[in-house]
């Protein structure tokens, strides 16, 4: 410690002795503001680490050195995270440059993950002290939940200490409950008013209901999303609603009800979309399309940190998750092509399971990949999601003029 700097005293610091009247005069008037500030309001994180580092920077360079911030974490590391204070003295130890600047002093003291954060961790040593996350004891259920989930789905260990010491249930992953609780509700209420669970397709009534897509009334926008909430049968049903909830779920919990939101939607549109253009007589129902873009994209992240990835049987979980997606793939193509029970009406198409894939193995990956960083400072999130509404927008002008211009012969509305 250095007797030029100044001290801490009861939350605020004493301003060091200056040769100018002036300046000391100035800088006892603005101690006196927030002696008087402090009283009425409490003083903000951001606030008391920036005193923290004016203490360790008494010349005011914008800079601390490694060692100081190695003295400051063990002089005030107890108010920390312990995994956050392991991956901070993992930052000093691996710093090639020798002194931290003030805002990335800020934003990791303050619990922001920032890049130059991320860059350093991976351009050090990262040789981070104690045991890994997975050799913790004494957790409660709820910890051990959270621990599982960083495992499943972080292939890095200082993310998931990260991850670990900064998830709150709050706020819950309430997004894919919500939307499985809709789709379980909407096929019991179809189910009692078909009186079939099994093979609802094969009621005449049930393509009359608002939600299916159907191809004469593609001019009805809402469809092209509310078709998730009907389903062929509770075969269909079931699976979906597994894997939407053995996957979603823990993917929300990590990277956010916006990102998964996102992904999901993105492979439901793209999902219709794929069936009005390729399948143009066909309609098209089920939460295949969302299902299998998060399922595509949490597969296609496993694969590509393999060697990082430490969840438990990953091998067999990974092929019982293909085993699923292609059952219920082949029951979608299987249904296609067999007879259906009102021609000229095709039974509803698998495309959409196709358009999900597409969707989960582009633009979710790159929602997936880095958990901490913004989807706004990831140029290859930009471009996947360009070509996405380019396609979009030539799936659009194609349900409007095409299906005209090819004098395609469609199956009487509903």
């Amino acid at each position: 410690m250095e007797k030029s700097s100044p001290k801490m005293t009861g939350g605020t610091r004493e301003t060091p002795v200056s040769s100018s009247p002036a300046v000391a005069a100035n800088a006892e008037g603005e101690e006196i503001e927030v002696l008087e500030s402090t009283d009425v309001l409490p003083v903000a994180p951001e606030d008391q680490w920036k005193s923290l580092f004016d203490k360790y920077d008494p010349e005011n360079s914008g800079f601390i050195s490694t060692e100081r911030f190695r003295d400051l974490l063990a002089t005030h590391g107890s108010e920390l995270d312990p995994h956050k204070l392991e991956v901070l003295l993992a930052l000093a130890d691996g710093n090639a440059d020798g002194k931290i600047c003030y805002q990335d002093f800020v934003n990791l003291m303050s619990n922001k993950r920032s890049n130059s954060f991320r860059r350093a961790i991976l351009q050090g040593s990262r040789q981070l002290k104690g045991c890994s996350l997975r050799d913790e004891v004494g957790l409660g259920l709820s910890q051990r939940l959270v621990r599982h989930v960083a495992y499943e789905t972080l292939p890095r260990e200082v993310d998931r200490k990260w991850y670990f010491d900064s998830y709150t249930y709050c706020p819950p992953p309430w997004l894919i409950l919500a939307i499985t609780i809709a789709e379980v509700a909407v096929f019991m209420y179809y189910g009692f008013q078909l009186d079939r669970l099994v093979l609802q397709v094969s009621s005449p009534s049930f393509l009359k209901s608002p939600l299916p897509y159907h191809p004469q009334l593609r001019a009805q926008a809402w469809r092209y999303l509310s078709y998730i909430f009907m389903h062929t049968g509770i075969e269909h049903l079931s699976l979906n609603m597994a894997m939407q909830l053995l996957v979603g779920v823990p993917l929300e919990m990590v990277h956010g009800a916006l990102r998964i939101g996102l992904v999901y939607v993105c492979g439901v549109l793209a999902g219709s979309l794929a069936v009005s253009v390729t399948d143009m007589t066909a309609p098209v129902v089920g939460s295949s399309g969302g299902v299998y873009a998060l399922v595509s994209a949490h597969l296609a992240n496993v694969v590509m940190n393999w060697s990082g990835m430490k969840c438990q049987f990953k091998l067999f979980r990974m092929a019982m998750a293909l085993v699923c997606m292609s059952v219920e793939f082949g029951r979608a193509v299987w249904l296609r092509f067999y007879p259906p029970a009102f021609p000229p009406c095709p039974n509803p198409s698998f495309v959409a399971h196709l358009g999900g894939v597409v969707v989960g193995l582009t633009l979710g990956v790159v929602v997936l990949q880095n958990y901490e960083q913004r989807l706004q400072e990831q140029s290859l999130f930009w471009i996947f999601f360009c070509v996405y509404t380019l396609f979009v927008l030539c799936a659009v002008f194609w349900n409007i003029f095409a299906y005209s211009l090819l004098d395609v012969r469609l199956p009487p509305p509903p």
